[in-house]
């Protein structure tokens, strides 16, 4: 699934082609997402200027007068800038085309994405009003995060990819960020102390940020919105290595399962 990066990677690379461009044509193609695409969202931006992207954990922002529309990439959705007469492949389920000539493709093979009207208010639609802090804006610190944590015995891992406390920490940068922290996957929140929760807070920020420079992760079902794919995978120290040599201290990095995902780790440098 594209992550935080990958998102604000899509957002900056097709920000510059739309902003304060007039809607000309909306096809829809497949309406059935993983929630069916508003049924009026035709009429509702056509012949809109569409003001600025933005974006919300995970959710992709289309700011317009009236209201806005959001986008959500689910496991395997992207997005592509395109010139009108670009050919259809088979997953391509909506096109936005813009006064400029250029159109904003959507493209999902498993169809678990979304495209939905928001509204005037778009953070009080019902999938974005409970989101927690972003992981990159100054509310994400050390004392937020300490003082969420605790009671919580849940194993760290799941406590910072829960989108209700702080969005967008997915799997791959969450194994990556206790790696550089030195905290164990496992251990429960409520037993980190103050001190390594800005260690982590630190390296969060750090990783994600670097992500984004990179151009995102390269995953099997993420590319750029020019078509190429991103760098960071090359750059990861534990996601993708189980049993390999730890980048740290040599020994052999372990794999185990969390919550149905995967964990990778060094049992000597995490603690």
């Amino acid at each position: 699934m594209p992550e935080l990066p990958e998102v604000e990677t899509t957002r900056q690379g097709i920000l510059p082609h739309i902003k304060d461009q007039t809607v000309t044509v909306v096809q829809i193609r497949q309406s059935k997402l993983r929630w069916p695409i508003t049924e009026n969202m035709v009429q509702l931006i056509s012949g809109k200027k569409l003001n600025n992207v933005g974006r919300r954990g995970k959710y992709l922002i289309l700011e317009f007068d009236h209201g806005s529309a959001f986008i959500h990439l689910g496991m395997s959705g992207s997005i592509r800038i395109l010139g009108v007469d670009a050919v259809v492949d088979k997953h391509d389920h909506f096109d936005i085309c813009f006064s400029n000539g250029k159109l904003l493709r959507y493209n999902d093979p498993r169809r678990f994405g979304a495209f939905l009207w928001a509204g005037e208010i778009p953070f009080e639609h019902k999938l974005l009003a409970k989101l927690g802090v972003e992981p990159l804006g100054n509310e994400f610190d050390a004392d937020m995060l300490f003082k969420a944590s605790r009671n919580r015995k849940v194993a760290i891992k799941q406590f910072i990819m829960n989108s209700h406390i702080v969005v967008g920490i997915g799997n791959i940068y969450a194994n990556e960020a206790l790696f550089q922290a030195g905290i164990h996957p496992s251990r429960q929140a409520c037993r980190i102390s103050l001190k390594r929760y800005q260690r982590l807070v630190d390296v969060i920020k750090k990783v994600l940020n670097e992500a984004i420079e990179q151009g995102g992760t390269t995953l099997k079902d993420f590319n750029q919105v020019d078509g190429k794919p991103g760098y960071f995978a090359q750059s990861l120290n534990v996601y993708g290595r189980a049993g390999q040599a730890c980048l740290q201290c040599t020994r052999r990095l372990a794999e185990i399962r969390q919550s149905g995902r995967t964990t990778v780790f060094c049992m000597h440098c995490q603690t």
